[in-house]
């Protein structure tokens, strides 16, 4: 699959209406998406061992969403494809009174991958674009800049070797009343359910706004963004996996050459 239909050239506008997130591309049901998403899933693994013995390259996963719309599912299912010694995930949550004291970016950089090993963020330094404009937490004039300051902290990390893909998962306002119904509705998910993410759900037209301004304005050819229909857990699987497995092929990754003289080794007896 083309991938490239999940995202837009630099500088042109996202525009989320235009973006079924029903949509299910060639398949009919998820009977016809499991073989293709394993498939992909045990190229992930490869790959990832790859990255690994490469040691001079990183990836940057960063999943951004409304809330049901299924980061924690994609890390499970598709993530889970790679080996946990070399990933670390990151759940982006309010900064604490020491990060406020400093620059917004400031906590991100420790998250940052090392070559060699992939980093997940679970939301991510576009939150100080997101819920920090649509609740009004600091003035138009901060978070306008902020959008420069991102472009310029990611281009900074993939001129240092690591490769960024920003996965936004698309659900519909319709799809996420379902989801919360089954969180209210369910004992083993009641957990999950907040009453502060009602509150949210009021706002969804001003979200989608500042996710289009910042999926477009940080939408770049070091750091692409994409969207990913997401009311059908199984294809937003499916899509993601793709995705990684395009841009980690797209990496050139390659294991180092073996010693010299390797099939002159002797194993030993013990």
């Amino acid at each position: 699959m083309d991938c490239s239909r999940f995202t837009r050239a630099p500088g042109k506008r996202f525009r989320l209406d235009e973006i079924d997130p029903a949509d299910t591309g060639r398949f009919k049901g998820k009977s016809d998406a499991r073989e293709p998403t394993a498939d992909n899933l045990i190229k992930l693994h490869e790959l990832h061992e790859r990255l690994y013995a490469d040691a001079g390259k990183g990836l940057l996963i960063i999943l951004q969403a409304m809330d049901t719309a299924g980061k924690d599912g994609t890390i499970e299912h598709v993530v889970g494809a790679f080996n946990p010694q070399g990933v670390t995930v990151t759940p982006v949550k309010v900064p604490t009174a020491e990060e406020l004291a400093h620059d917004f970016l400031w906590r991100l950089h420790p998250w940052a991958p090392a070559r060699g090993r992939i980093a997940i963020f679970n939301r991510s330094h576009y939150e100080d674009v997101l819920v920090v404009r649509v609740k009004k937490l600091v003035p138009a004039a901060v978070w306008k800049r902020r959008y420069d300051h991102i472009n310029s902290f990611e281009r900074l990390l993939a001129d240092s070797g690591i490769t960024i893909v920003k996965l936004f998962l698309h659900i519909s306002p319709e799809e996420q009343a379902e989801r919360l119904r089954e969180r209210q509705q369910t004992p083993d998910k009641q957990w999950k359910f907040l009453p502060g993410d009602l509150d949210d759900r009021k706002l969804w037209p001003k979200y989608m706004e500042a996710y289009e301004d910042a999926l477009t304005r940080c939408n770049t050819a070091w750091a692409p963004w994409y969207v990913v229909p997401a009311n059908r857990k199984w294809y937003r699987n499916f899509v993601v996996s793709e995705i990684l497995v395009e841009t980690m092929e797209g990496m050139n990754l390659r294991y180092p050459e073996p010693v010299a003289n390797i099939a002159d080794y002797v194993i030993p007896e013990v």
